[in-house]
């Protein structure tokens, strides 16, 4: 499984696509890759601030270096995710080469891994650097060993550990690279440098680092002429799995082990670059002692290191005459002035670490983490107050005003600052204040430029880390209140963009193509204005000529920003005017809806011009429902004509019209006939107008059914003419002649096609027909107009009509 796992992520971060990629990247590729679930076709679900967790980066280095490495090497394809409501939630990655080898099916690939060495390799990188999490109702995840380990280099260690744990034996020795190497650094440094194909400075740097850490041992043997020149590596946490005893006493020696790390200046050696191991070592339990790979005699250092020897029981003996020695019985130098400010929070032997949270670290394998120095400061500041006051600090030219050290209870805020609390510390209360207020403001103004709310108290962390990183750290900041309000907090645009902060877009999280633009055309600008120099003063020496340039580019920033002053002075003049333009139209606005108003309220006023009811708006319902019906009676009648009757014989268009309108009228009266076997007719009778209107809406009704039958049946009726019919024939045949049913005209899906074909063309000549007869008969009505029946002559005669109950007459009446 070893050797399985080790081939795999060496096909990874070796691969020529990412050549020339940081180290993130290309751990980023192994995290992912061991993420894959191999039930969801080898998708990774993540999001760059959890992706950043497992690399020991920020969500900015996610966003900005290490995703787009990965995509631009062809190496990463992603999908956004989103909610319900098309917020996107994290990403839907597949890392394509492992992708494609679990497609080809090739199970000898180094990147086919299978479900269970995916399993193992995410359970290893888990262990090493997984940043730690607690499911809901499962046991708690604990941190890895180096999840403590983040910001510049924590990516690099994270990948060195892991190839290292790799080419570990059961006992933990690392299998040292054979062959000559570098005689100022040594072969364990060497070894780590082919690891990570890095320069043996760098890995030395990386190996000192991992000793600082406690998960790796370089241990020193001494040769027969007292030269420390055999050195091996021991993995302490692989040891310590396998059961193997470790001596823990060589930690305060430290500095024997560095491997000259700490003269190493940088990485400026090449000649290793890019080298591999040759050989893998896999020991087994019993093979404790096969890993003594000594250095070559060639590269041993003829220079005894001035440091005590470390005995078999782990104690520290005096070397007799060596430095450190006579100084007490641990042998360390003479306490200092400030020695106690390099003793660890807790009082142990280690040295203390950095006060900057930028690089904070973690608890190591899910310890319980104990009570930081800030929290015990911030316990004793309370105790020593009491009820009395706040104390005061004494000892400048005037007492500072009292201060609270505490982070502010919002948990947004608390994002916020987690990233400057060493400069919250040194704030005063009202400067405090200040900060909080300027950060409340800033994600107010981050959530209007679109900005999730969720995601901006992150976003300005992030951006807090980063001006942190610019100035140097928080020692470098000699102002904090300063600092904070005019360069830490607020948005730095780049551009005229106003989602541009730094060159990326606020919203997206993305490169500002704005900011792009800009950097075009200042270039071309710089460029035409030296190509103009060159024609205009050909020969000029190039100091002359930069001067000249940057003379013509200084007069062109003028010229430019007195037009942005004139463009500005113009935008706010048509502001104003927009301003008066809408404020002008929002009053006549409100004069024409009072004028509707009231000219609506006199309307309402109005009595009926059909019937006289009062407060009708000029007609009653009934009234309304009445004129509407005579209409779409009269419509029937054509329709009906339309359909049957011969348009050059007068009296067929008049017979058609009649037995339209009696059929509408026997309508009516039989729907009037079941309205009264449903409704109580006494209170017909006590409302004599309520009735009159019910039966105008029966009408109404009635006629409205009417004419959708009438116009059915003339669409039927001209559906058989003989132009219909060869319209249809036509469809028919040309929809048979179709290149896809050429070969089997007869088939059901070409017989049904040619039949909805034909239905279609007979359907569309039917309405041609009958819009034609139509006009004919507004013609002919034109000509010979002809008066209708009113109202007031036919509901008598339709009121005589006998009921079947004796008082439906009255009622109707």
């Amino acid at each position: 499984m070893r050797a399985r796992l080790l081939a795999a992520v060496r096909a990874l971060v070796t691969s020529p696509a990412l050549a020339g990629a940081s180290d993130g990247t290309r751990l980023a590729s192994v995290v992912l890759t061991a993420k894959a679930d191999a039930l969801k076709d080898f998708e990774t679900s993540i999001w760059a601030e959890e992706l950043g967790r497992w690399l020991g980066v920020s969500q900015s280095t996610v966003a900005h270096t290490v995703l787009p490495e990965l995509r631009g090497a062809g190496f990463l394809g992603s999908n956004v995710a989103v909610n319900n409501i098309g917020w996107a939630t994290g990403l839907e990655c597949w890392v394509i080469p492992m992708y494609r080898a679990q497609q080809a099916g090739d199970r000898r690939h180094a990147l086919a891994l299978s479900r269970s060495e995916l399993a193992v390799l995410l359970s290893l990188i888990t262990v090493l650097f997984g940043p730690g999490w607690e499911p809901k109702d499962k046991p708690v995840i604990p941190a890895g060993l180096l999840a403590g380990r983040t910001g510049r280099g924590a990516a690099t260690d994270r990948l060195g550990l892991l190839l290292m744990v790799l080419t570990t034996g059961s006992a933990g020795w690392l299998q040292l690279c054979p062959g000559t190497v570098d005689t100022d650094r040594g072969r364990p440094a060497a070894t780590v440098a082919r690891l990570l194909g890095c320069t043996a400075a760098a890995g030395a740097k990386v190996l000192k680092r991992l000793q600082e850490h406690g998960v790796a041992d370089v241990v020193r043997k001494e040769t027969g002429s007292g030269l420390n020149a055999q050195s091996r590596v021991r993995l302490v946490p692989v040891a310590k799995a396998h059961g193997v005893a470790v001596r823990e006493a060589r930690r305060i020696a430290d500095a024997v082990f560095s491997d000259l790390a700490g003269t190493a200046s940088g990485d400026l050696e090449s000649g290793e670059t890019g080298e591999t191991l040759v050989a893998t070592g896999i020991e087994g339990v019993e093979q404790d002692g096969i890993a003594e790979s000594a250095d070559l005699a060639a590269t041993a250092q003829h220079h005894a290191l001035h440091a005590s020897r470390v005995t078999p029981g782990g104690s520290l003996a005096l070397s007799g005459g060596f430095s450190g020695e006579g100084r007490g019985g641990e042998g360390r130098r003479p306490e200092r002035v400030c020695v106690r400010e390099e003793q660890a929070v807790d009082g142990g032997t280690a040295v203390a670490g950095s006060g900057s949270p930028v690089a904070a670290g973690g608890p190591l394998c899910g310890e319980k983490p104990k009570r930081s120095s800030v929290d015990e400061w911030a316990g004793q500041r309370a105790a020593g107050a009491g009820a009395g006051g706040r104390p005061k600090a004494a000892g400048w030219e005037k007492a500072q005003q009292q201060r609270g050290v505490a982070l502010p209870a919002d948990l947004g805020l608390r994002v916020v600052l987690g990233p400057v609390a060493w400069l919250w510390e040194r704030l005063s209360g009202w400067q405090q204040d200040q900060v909080e207020a300027a950060a409340k403001a800033e994600l107010g103004r981050m959530a209007g430029l679109g900005v999730a709310p969720e995601g901006a108290p992150r976003l300005l962390a992030d951006r807090l880390t980063d001006r942190l990183e610019e100035t140097g750290g928080e020692a470098m900041v000699t102002g904090p209140y300063g600092w904070l309000i005019r360069r830490g907090l607020p948005q730095r645009q780049a551009c005229s963009h106003r989602k541009c902060d730094d060159g990326t877009r606020l919203d997206t999280g993305e490169d500002c193509e704005n900011c792009g633009n800009v950097i075009h055309f200042r270039r071309a600008r710089r460029a035409r204005i030296g190509a103009g120099i060159d024609r205009e003063l050909p020969g000029l020496a190039a100091s002359e000529r930069r001067r000249v340039l940057e003379e013509q580019l200084r007069a062109r920033a003028l010229i430019e920003a007195e037009d942005l002053e004139q463009r500005r002075e113009l935008a706010r003049a048509r502001e104003v005017r927009r301003d008066a333009a809408r404020e002008a139209a929002a009053e006549q606005a409100s004069r024409e809806r009072q004028a509707a108003a009231a000219a609506d309220a006199a309307r309402q006023a109005l009595a009926c011009a059909g019937c006289g009811r009062g407060r009708a708006a000029g007609l009653c319902e009934a009234c309304d429902h009445r004129r509407q019906a005579e209409a779409l009676i009269g419509e029937a009648g054509l329709l009906a004509a339309a359909g049957s009757a011969d348009l050059s014989d007068p009296g067929s268009i008049a017979a058609a019209v009649a037995g339209a309108r009696t059929a509408i009228g026997d309508s009516t009266a039989a729907a009037w006939q079941e309205f009264l076997e449903i409704t109580d007719v006494t209170t017909l009778e006590a409302a004599p107008r309520a009735a009159a209107d019910a039966y105008a809406y029966t009408a109404f009704q009635a006629a409205q059914q009417a004419v959708g039958e009438y116009q059915g049946d003339a669409l039927v009726m001209l559906g058989r003419t003989k132009e219909a019919e060869a319209e249809a024939r036509r469809a028919h045949t040309t929809e048979l002649g179709r290149p896809w049913f050429r070969r089997n005209p007869t088939g059901a899906d070409a017989v049904a096609a040619a039949t909805k074909a034909a239905g279609i063309a007979r359907g569309r000549v039917a309405e041609r027909l009958l819009a034609a007869r139509l006009e004919q008969l507004d013609e002919r009505a034109a000509d010979r107009p002809e008066k209708p029946t009113s109202w007031t002559v036919r509901l008598p005669e339709l009121a005589a009509r006998q009921l079947r109950a004796d008082s439906s007459g009255a009622v109707i009446a």
